[in-house]
């Protein structure tokens, strides 16, 4: 089995080393690769008009939740389309498509084909700005790269994959609800660099209690811990304030917190903000893509 988990492993890095642009040499390629095989076959779908992206529509600009809460994929947002679901002929899915990547140098290239309001568009050029001025993150218009993020507003909600999964990947910013404020589409950018939810880290229990009472039941899997190996904090501790934490009340079926903070800390009121980066988000895409400022 570690032979074979060893073999896939070198065939999908080779695969993403031909199919886009040139790489550093001295690419660190064990760093990159991000394994999404523990989250299994939820992590797939298709993208929800008829629930998702009617909630995301019908929210009131007053909401004590996040539009990216109110989805139906994975964690609310997380979603690798099916066209990328590819089987064998025996029906078992292709186990390469549970991975990705970092963006080599962290350079991501991107176009913009939603339509978007100028305000909107300037929301989206803002969330860049953060990214240019607080990290080595380059998001630089597409010309002829093969591997890309390709932004939407498609009435499917906020969503988008995690990592660099090869090719054309959305990241789906319905309008006008997903661009009411810089922190949305800056946490479904995080998600496209390769990070996941901060209220899943496996160390979580230490810092939040989980009220599944409050929570509805065919949402509950979206509160189940990942494991050391699948997320890494790169030496920030479990952060409140991040951008990619939940409000608490994520996913509530009747209006109560779903998460409650464990630890007196000052960033407890800011569980589930979307104003922009916290200090440690910053500290960690610095670390996960070795930048140097």
């Amino acid at each position: 089995m570690i032979k074979l988990q060893q073999v896939l492993k070198l065939s999908f890095l080779l695969a993403v080393a031909t199919q886009s642009q040139p790489i550093d040499d001295d690419y660190d390629y064990d760093d990159a690769l991000i394994d999404l095989t523990e989250m299994g076959d939820a992590v797939f779908g298709l993208p929800d008009v008829e629930t998702t992206g009617a909630l995301v529509d019908a929210q009131d600009a007053l909401s004590a939740q996040n539009p990216e809460e109110l989805g139906t994929y994975l964690e609310g947002d997380i979603l690798i389309p099916f066209n990328r679901w590819h089987e064998d002929s025996e029906g078992n899915r292709n186990g390469l498509l549970a991975l990705s990547t970092h963006w080599p140098g962290g350079v991501v290239p991107y176009e913009i084909k939603g339509q978007f309001s100028t305000q909107e568009l300037e929301n989206i050029k803002h969330a860049f700005k953060e990214y240019h001025s607080k990290t080595c993150i380059r998001f630089t218009p597409r010309t002829k790269e093969k591997d890309y993020i390709s932004i939407v507003s498609g009435k499917t909600g906020c969503w988008s994959s995690i990592g660099r999964l090869g090719g054309r990947q959305e990241v789906n910013l319905q309008s006008p609800n997903c661009l009411r404020t810089y922190g949305t589409p800056i946490h479904e950018l995080m998600h496209a660099l390769g990070f996941l939810h901060e209220q899943n880290r496996h160390e979580r229990d230490g810092y939040v209690q989980v009220l599944s009472e409050n929570i509805k039941p065919t949402m509950l899997a979206n509160f189940d811990k990942g494991s050391a190996r699948q997320h890494s904090g790169y030496g920030v501790d479990y952060d409140y304030a991040s951008v990619m934490h939940y409000s608490p009340t994520s996913f509530t079926k009747n209006g109560q917190p779903t998460l409650k903070a464990l630890r007196s800390s000052k960033d407890v009121a800011q569980m589930g903000q979307r104003r922009g980066f916290s200090a440690g988000d910053v500290r960690k895409i610095n670390a996960m893509y070795k930048c140097k400022l």
